[in-house]
């Protein structure tokens, strides 16, 4: 039997993109560069983005589109590449070329409040004049949107250079990106691992963060895949680790820190936060009870030999703020604003020493034998 672009053409008719349900071939996404060589087929699939989430399911449809309509000894298998219409996500150092610092912010455990801390200190940072970003990297428990005010927005795309950018949202003087966003707050976020993976990469390169002083990242607590991406994606300036005052979050603090500071990774840390450090009422703003221990987050800083960057204490106004999406770092004269001001400067003396002392940071690469 005769094999020719037509016999192909008419096979491909039979395979609708999962997006839109429209056939690949009435979608043009079948460019005009089939090849055939005896019973050997090649020809591209076109795709809108880099990153398209359905192209390696097309590509399996469509091989087996080709084998059943067309003649089951083609040989096509291996033989589709992918193009596309959008330019691909630039590499380093042009990923992110208007960033000046990368601030991972992150914790051993989940439950010591990283996320609060991560959104006070982006207020903190952009009430000093500072250009801030935020990304909150907690794929899973993502908490950012709501602690600024903004769980019902939904970013735009704008075409820029040829390339399709998400716009981060923006309030109290923060660019902000959040998984929160692109999915329903009610539902569970189950991904596997590279799909999560391939989101923070999209939510890093795939969006315009324009010029920033402070890029801050919001980890997901422990360590994970994630953490290997984003230290894999991006250069870090350096890691903020935010712990508790009790043994058991300690422990794992130390795990944080030891992931940042080992040789493979090699992400200076900047210091250490304390939060709850202590309890205060606020009927009785003189009074201190030390519920969760007290001075815990300084002595293993002293232990390990980096700066305790701050000790935040527990007020209710943290949690109503984080619940009202007014973060109390707004308010610079209360205790807790104040406590989030100081934070703040301290995290910029951090990376400013840092900076004159150490070399950038590079990307992590991975090596398998």
């Amino acid at each position: 039997m005769a094999i020719y672009p037509q016999l192909i053409i008419d096979a491909l008719k039979n395979v609708r993109y999962p997006g839109t349900g429209q056939d690949i071939v009435s979608a043009g996404m079948v460019a005009d560069d089939i090849r055939i060589e005896g019973m050997k087929v090649s020809f591209s699939l076109v795709t809108e983005r880099t990153n398209d989430p359905f192209i390696r399911s097309l590509v399996k449809m469509a091989e087996q589109a080709v084998l059943t309509y067309a003649d089951k000894d083609i040989d096509i298998v291996g033989n589709i590449s992918v193009k596309s219409k959008q330019p691909p996500r630039p590499e380093l150092p042009q990923l992110l070329p208007g960033v000046k610092n990368i601030i991972a912010v992150a914790s051993g455990k989940g439950g010591v409040g990283k996320s609060t801390v991560c959104t006070n200190l982006a207020v903190a940072l952009a009430n000093k004049g500072y250009k801030v970003g935020l990304l909150d990297a907690d794929i899973f428990g993502p908490s950012v949107p709501k602690m600024l005010g903004v769980e019902e927005a939904a970013p735009a795309v704008e075409k820029k250079e040829g390339r399709e950018l998400i716009v981060p949202i923006e309030n109290h003087g923060v660019k902000m990106l959040s998984i929160g966003f692109f999915v329903k707050k009610e539902d569970a976020v189950v991904w596997r691992g590279a799909m999560a993976s391939n989101a923070i990469k999209q939510l890093i390169g795939d969006a315009d963060w324009g010029e920033l002083d402070y890029f801050l990242i919001d980890f997901p607590p422990g360590t994970s895949d994630i953490h290997l991406t984003l230290v894999q994606t991006i250069p870090i300036t350096g890691a903020v680790i935010v712990s508790t005052p009790q043994e058991v979050a300690l422990a794992d603090a130390r795990k944080g820190i030891s992931m940042f500071a080992g040789d493979k990774v090699n992400v200076p840390i900047l210091g250490l936060v304390e939060n709850m450090a202590w309890f205060t009422p606020a009927e009785l703003p003189e009074n201190r009870y030390y519920i969760f221990g007290k001075d815990g987050g300084k002595q293993l800083a002293e232990e390990l030999g980096h700066s305790l960057l701050g000790q935040i204490p527990i007020v209710q106004s943290i949690r109503e703020g984080g619940d009202d999406g007014t973060p109390v770092a707004l308010s610079e004269n209360s205790i807790t604003g104040m406590a989030f001001s100081t934070l703040a400067e301290q995290v910029v003396d951090a990376v400013e020493k840092r900076n004159r002392d150490l070399p950038r940071t590079g990307v992590v690469e991975i090596t398998r034998r």
